[in-house]
């Protein structure tokens, strides 16, 4: 990230160009007990209450920022964090970063003791930090250095350490998305996939399996994507297994969609329409992102994920309307539009992950336009259980990442009723898109617990806003992360 993060004690702060103060709009309005408003000998107004903050039209809520000058010292940033929730702490993190100027150190006090307020702020804080400027001649300076500052330090490094394993996580996933399509082909995307997880630690093992293999493991749907691009198909298989791990230990199986660009393939999308489609392989970045993170939080389950990879490009070996591809499983899929492929790599992933019969299987894509006209940057939540569905929305919850639960009708099995195959590939026009899409996926899931997040919305953000930075988002990896955490 080339941001060095530190803790430290309160009266360590002097040396801060920027000093953020966390204040709280309720219950009550004002700073926390333990971030008193005299830090180093530095003063900051005795009363911060409602009061105050009604004449200087400052209301406290999460992100918004109250700037003061001082004769001496650093600039002074009072930073609401609402109710102090843990989007509340990444949003302050966020606010006292984008606040700075390249090169300063910014200082950010946070309450002694709650280590999920210091890890959200630090979070934030780190996130905030991101840049993709790879292809400019003139590179962006950010700021030199966070100071995370406590009254007592008990906690802080571990606190610290998570944040930094986190947004190193999603910013190895965004490098990934912002990449040009031209300088990741589905080969160099998972060599890329591959270097991070090696360095992952002693307990991530990682797997490329090239096109010879994926003949050999019958992923028609992948194959046949693939076949319209000169541009051979990858598959990443990563796998994490916790130090002290049983027969009895959890084992969750994560698949992410990996197309490295999108064309539409001979159902061609229109230009404008092409112009984000490298961000089409966000699932697998981020799928791939969760497993080289997990060694350092700590994760207590067994983890693997499938990242099938491909272009979908048209050409004069490209799959057609009306062609049947067969999956893993046996099952027949005719392609009416291949514009509707991720499904169809999808397909075999999860016959892969049904296969290592897991406590439970979610799988990531950027997969509908339906989505995000139904919900916007809300991701649309499929499952075969209240329980799984419950564990990913509150995890969506706490880590600003929202996604809502969406039915799974029986009676719209039929949309996707093909005359010569299992399945097509598409439901009906204009109906209920990403519901059918999900049933598609379902066909490959057997018994197994399942969760699909399609993310098309939220997977790219077009501006700066808080800890996100324009380009890709790798939204739900953080969501991943906390219900593993969590398990």
């Amino acid at each position: 990230m080339g941001v060095t993060i530190t803790a430290a004690k309160l009266t360590e702060l002097r040396s801060a160009n920027v000093l953020a103060l966390p204040v709280f709009a309720e219950p009550t309005f004002g700073f926390a007990a333990d971030t008193a408003p005299r830090i180093a000998g530095i003063e900051v107004p005795s009363e911060v209450d409602a009061k105050w903050g009604t004449s200087v039209q400052f209301s406290a809520s999460a992100g918004e920022v109250f700037a003061l000058r001082t004769m001496t010292g650093p600039t002074l940033l009072l930073i609401g964090v609402g109710a102090g929730d843990d989007e509340g702490w990444r949003k302050f993190g966020a606010a006292a970063v984008r606040s700075a100027r390249a090169k300063q150190t910014v200082g950010l006090v946070v309450p002694a003791g709650n280590l999920e307020a210091q890890e959200a702020a630090a979070t934030g804080a780190l996130l905030a930090t991101y840049k993709f400027n790879t292809h400019k001649s003139t590179k962006t300076e950010t700021i030199a250095k966070i100071v995370v500052a406590a009254s007592t330090k008990t906690g802080l490094d571990k606190a610290l350490a998570a944040a930094k394993a986190t947004a190193d996580a999603v910013n190895f996933a965004k490098d990934l998305i912002n990449e040009p399509p031209g300088h990741l082909s589905p080969t160099e995307m998972a060599k890329r996939a591959a270097t991070k997880l090696k360095t992952a630690g002693t307990t991530t093992k990682v797997e490329v399996w090239e096109k010879a293999r994926i003949e050999k493991e019958r992923l028609g749907g992948l194959l046949g994507v693939a076949q319209g691009s000169i541009e051979p198909p990858r598959l990443v298989k990563a796998t994490y297994t916790p130090a002290k791990a049983t027969a009895k230990t959890a084992h969750i199986v994560l698949v992410g969609k990996g197309v490295t660009f999108d064309s539409g393939g001979l159902s061609l999308k229109p230009a404008a329409s092409m112009m984000r489609m490298k961000t089409d392989m966000s699932g697998a970045a981020i799928v791939l992102g969760v497993v080289a993170a997990c060694e350092s939080l700590g994760v207590k389950v067994k983890v693997t994920a499938f990242a099938p990879m491909t272009e979908n490009m048209p050409s004069g070996t490209a799959i057609r309307p009306s062609d049947v591809l067969t999956a893993r499983n046996g099952k027949t899929m005719e392609v009416l539009n291949t514009d509707a492929e991720g499904r169809l790599i999808l397909a075999d992933a999860l016959c892969l992950g049904t296969e290592l019969k897991p406590t439970a299987m979610i799988d990531v894509a950027t997969l509908t336009g339906a989505q995000v006209v139904a919900l916007g940057d809300i991701a649309a939540a499929f499952s075969t259980t209240k329980e799984l569905s419950d564990a990913l929305f509150e995890a969506g919850e706490r880590e600003g990442e929202h996604n809502w639960p969406m039915p799974l009708p029986a009676q719209f099995r039929s949309h996707i009723d093909s005359d010569i195959a299992d399945m097509k590939n598409i439901g009906k026009s204009g109906e209920a898109g990403s519901i059918s899409a999900a049933l598609f996926l379902k066909e490959f899931v057997g018994d197994t617990q399942w969760a699909h997040l399609d993310i098309a919305g939220p997977s790219d953000a077009m501006s700066d806003s808080g800890y996100l930075t324009r380009g890709g988002t790798a939204f739900s990896l953080r969501t991943l992360l906390r219900y593993l955490r969590q398990l």
